[in-house]
């Protein structure tokens, strides 16, 4: 270069002065270009980098095609895989020693054909039990005798307990106790196998929980029937009263002769109809429970995250899982049915929509889970092995992965100070290559950090509020019939929010300094430090959902690392190749893991009730699986030429479906059959009665609990007149329990959103049980009094109890516990095989002493499920859409003052 110099000085008087300055410039271009080259071989200088990114920056209609490469892979993988079933096995397979799922559903044809099995009705209490019998008799007469002795017990069970806000009681419902063991077995602990016969009502219940009864015989056939050893015995228990809800399992375990052997639980239970189970709670604090479930399940289906959504109590369900767990010292593993949630507890669940290969799933896992507990050490002494909480998770239901609590801690922690560490180390290779000062480089990726911080809020708020909008005019649950348009009205618009703010900053953002690959890369690099605070925050407070955020982290530090170990990092764009491979495996494990959530949460917000927008909890499902899924993806649309195109697309595919949804059929939530609307209601029949005995009010109407949150506004305009419905929400401050028979803890707590509908015509009943007051006596203290009461009883009868305000309950024949937890009292009964009068006593206290006035009320309500109810109520049940799946009965209710 001083070589050149010298000689354009010496030409500098010679050549003329047009043909000098053009020289002149080139020389100084030339000059600034090579000048800019940095020290370090291969790497290009900050303004090379530049004009080769604008060369390198691939046309604007590639973007489209990258986004879709994604969509693609998620309905070609994710889909295929989440709804995989194995083959069926027949009977010519029986030889195998294996599950054959054509003979249980053979069994599930005869369950579904005997009808509703609610507790106390004949098709539970008789045909089912005859059912079940019959068919462990056949079971009985194949056992391979020289190997195993096989009891098959009926228990016939009454008893008590506090569950939520009432007193749940049971008399004779039934359970039928059938115990495996090896000959000449020593082993004094038991593996407990559980499932429940019974149904709500309407219910034919081939999913909740016929499936798994008929898996629970066939594993039954084929353990008692294959030459095999296990050390422990096995009980299976099929209860007969779960529904009610949860009665019979408490029967068993506080009650049965073998149930204080039994140390070790594998509970089976439903909330959907043919697809896979999942596993969704275990232990609790015993991990070695999950290594058992990593070791055998044949096709794992689980997540911790489930585990902890459903611990919050959140979701309207329960399983026998928890009574076993509470009033026992039972460890386990609870798995459910989760798919098809649609039909679940209505008059659809049926044997045609559960396909044999779901039978044969569950089976395969059942059985093997079987095999490797009943030959478990650990069942001998459990609590020896207690060692805290467990991470789990299946991957595609192809790999299942497990490590303890206090591991996932401390991968959570290393993962976040990972990340950061290689993300400063990224910055100061940055500044290096830059020519420009660390310090000037963190002050800009602080403000990048903040735009990846808005995009981030953005990109969880833009659904959310969509899911607003929709909710505030009348329009939620438009993704219940048709679950597509979740990807328009939610991961479009988080898309859209979460690139919004990148692009604007990259739009803006002018460095002659900084190449804008390394702009780019230092977008990406934000978004991995919301997340690391995230993760650090969630493990703080002891979430271990937190291994999402972990997991999402570490497939971007493998990038990361390679890139700062080659001289990618630093080559224009070339860094975002292996980002977009390495980005495969989270996309693919994050979106089946929320595509989970939203399969089995979508069916159940058609029965999470009014009072909660269910779609706030859809669109944040939905716009976290975005975030998680394309956080690291969707700013790479800045590497292709006009990005704007790709924001008004989403922008445009948004507005249309929002459209769709709010103003065309696709949007309406119901389809007769496969996307129900429930309408609970009770015929009812009211008389209120006063202190003296004369009869203050007396009504009748219909009294409706609806389960979501569209209420009673789809069925305006149908042939179903509801003229003159209101709420009874200001009755609650006038009677006891709102004066109506609420029929169990769920319609207590949705009391103030339930709805009558008056009519003129008195509603009949089947019957008008007696309900009358033995005894009134005072005793020795002269400030207590007690009551005894008699009361016939339908197979569902409730009491209601409220003292005055200057009267104590002190005792009574009910749980003591009891007392003093509510300001009404409420006794829910049920009877399976034994209809006898319920008899019960009171005592109040009085501090005056005064029992010639009132002192408290009491409220019977009588539920005849099953009938269809008067003429004139049938009429109105015809009256509803086809898409109405009802569940209603007559119901008497009076309300005595003493």
């Amino acid at each position: 270069m001083m070589r050149l110099r010298e000689i354009t000085s010496q030409l500098d008087c010679s050549c003329p002065t047009e043909m000098w300055g053009a020289l002149r410039t080139r020389l100084d271009s030339f000059e600034s270009e090579i000048s800019d080259e940095p020290v370090e071989a291969g790497l290009l200088s900050p303004k090379n980098a530049r004009k080769q990114e604008q060369t390198s920056r691939g046309p604007w209609y590639m973007a489209s095609g990258f986004l879709l490469f994604w969509l693609l892979l998620f309905f070609a993988v994710v889909v295929p895989l989440f709804y995989r079933l194995p083959a069926a096995m027949t009977i010519e397979d029986a030889s195998k020693g294996v599950f054959i799922a054509e003979r249980a559903q053979g069994n599930l044809y005869e369950f579904d054909k005997i009808g509703p099995k609610v507790v106390g009705s004949d098709g539970n209490e008789n045909k089912t039990v005859q059912f079940l019998l019959k068919e462990l008799a056949l079971i009985e007469a194949n056992v391979l005798d020289e190997y195993f002795d096989i009891e098959i017990d009926l228990q016939i069970v009454s008893g008590s307990y506090i569950h939520w806000t009432m007193v749940n009681m049971y008399q004779a419902v039934q359970n039928i106790v059938v115990k495996l063991s090896p000959k000449n077995s020593t082993s004094d602990t038991y593996l407990l196998v559980n499932s429940h016969f019974d149904s709500k009502p309407t219910s034919p219940s081939a999913g909740d929980a016929g499936q798994m009864v008929v898996t629970i015989l066939e594993v039954l056939r084929v353990m008692s029937s294959t030459k095999q050893t296990f050390e422990h015995p096995i009980v299976f228990l099929l209860n007969g009263a779960e529904e009610n809800p949860l009665q019979a399992s408490h029967g068993f375990i506080t009650q049965h002769k073998w149930a204080s052997k039994c140390t070790v639980l594998i509970n089976l239970d439903a909330a959907g109809s043919g697809g896979r189970e999942i596993l969704f709670q275990t232990g609790p604090n015993h991990p070695w429970l999950v290594n058992y479930y990593k070791a055998n399940a044949k096709h794992p289906f689980a997540t911790t995250m489930a585990e902890e959504i459903f611990q919050t109590g959140i979701l309207p369900s329960d399983t026998d899982f928890t009574i076993f767990t509470k009033y026992s010292k039972l460890v386990g593993l609870d798995i459910a049915q989760c798919i098809n949630g649609y039909t679940y507890h209505t008059k659809y669940d049926r044997f045609d929509v559960i396909p044999r290969t779901s039978i044969q799933n569950t089976g395969e896992n059942v059985l093997s889970l079987v095999r490797g507990l009943s030959n478990a050490t650990e069942l001998h002494d459990p609590e020896a092995y207690a060692s805290g909480h467990a991470v789990f998770f299946d991957v595609l239901g192809l790999y299942f992965i497990s490590y303890s609590q206090s591991t996932g801690v401390i991968l959570n922690y290393a993962v976040a100070g990972a990340t950061i560490v290689l993300i400063f180390v990224s910055v100061w290779r940055t500044a290096s290559v830059s020519n420009v000062s660390t310090g000037h480089i963190v002050g800009l990726f602080i403000l990048i950090l903040v735009v990846q911080i808005i995009g981030f809020v953005l990109g969880l708020g833009m659904p959310v509020v969509v899911a607003y909008l929709f909710d505030m005019y009348g329009l939620s649950l438009t993704y219940f019939a048709t679950p597509a348009l979740m990807i328009g009205i939610y991961v479009f618009p988080s898309l859209l929010g979460l690139s919004l703010p990148s692009f604007i900053y990259m739009k803006l953002q002018r460095s002659e300094k900084i190449s804008f690959a390394h702009q780019l890369q230092m977008v990406l690099h934000g978004h991995a430090i919301v997340l690391a605070i995230l993760g650090i925050g969630i493990t703080y407070y002891g979430l271990r959902s937190a291994y999402v955020i972990t997991w999402t982290l570490i497939f971007y530090v493998v990038p990361l690392t390679i890139n700062l170990l080659t001289t990618l990092h630093d080559r224009g764009f070339s860094w975002t190749g292996v980002v977009k491979i390495v980005q495969i495996v989270p996309f693919l494990y994050n979106s089946y893991l929320f595509y989970t959530f939203l399969v089995i949460l979508s069916a159940m917000m058609g029965r999470f009730g009014r009072s909660t927008n269910p779609d706030l909890i859809i669109s944040a499902l939905n716009a976290l699986g975005t975030i998680l899924a394309m956080g690291f993806l969707i700013p790479l649309i800045n590497v292709f030429r006009r990005p704007s195109m790709i924001l008004f697309a989403l922008l445009a595919v948004s507005a249309l479906s929002i459209y769709t949804a709010s103003s065309t059929q696709l949007g309406f939530p119901y389809r007769p059959k496969t996307n129900v609307e429930r309408v609970p209601y009770l015929q009812v029949r009211r008389t209120f009665y006063e202190y003296d005995g004369s009869v203050s009010k007396e009504d009748s109407g219909y009294l409706f609990n609806f389960q979501d949150r569209r209420g009673p506004a789809p069925l305006k305009g149908t042939k179903a007149n509801l003229t003159g419905l209101v709420g009874i929400e200001a009755d609650c401050a006038k009677y006891m329990m709102c004066g109506y028979p609420l029929y169990d803890h769920r319609w207590v707590k949705n009391r103030l959103k339930g709805m009558w509908l008056p009519r003129e015509t008195p509603v009949e009943t089947p019957s008008v049980p007696t309900f009358e007051l033995l005894n009134k006596t005072v005793l020795e203290d002269g400030k207590t009094v007690r009551f005894e009461f008699r009361a016939e009883v339908t197979d569902h009868t409730s009491v209601f109890i409220q003292p005055y305000e200057d009267v104590a309950v002190t005792n009574w024949s009910f749980p003591i516990d009891y007392i003093g937890q509510q300001t009404t009292y409420h006794i829910y009964f049920a009877h399976g095989k034994d209809n006898t009068a319920l008899s019960f006593f009171i005592e109040l206290y009085k501090p005056d002493g005064d029992f010639d006035v009132p002192v408290c009320q009491v409220g019977v309500s009588h539920h005849f499920i099953g009938d269809e109810g008067d003429e004139l109520s049938q009429k109105f049940a015809k009256s509803f859409p086809s898409y109405a799946a009802l569940v209603q009965w007559p119901t008497s209710y009076r309300q005595f003052t003493y």
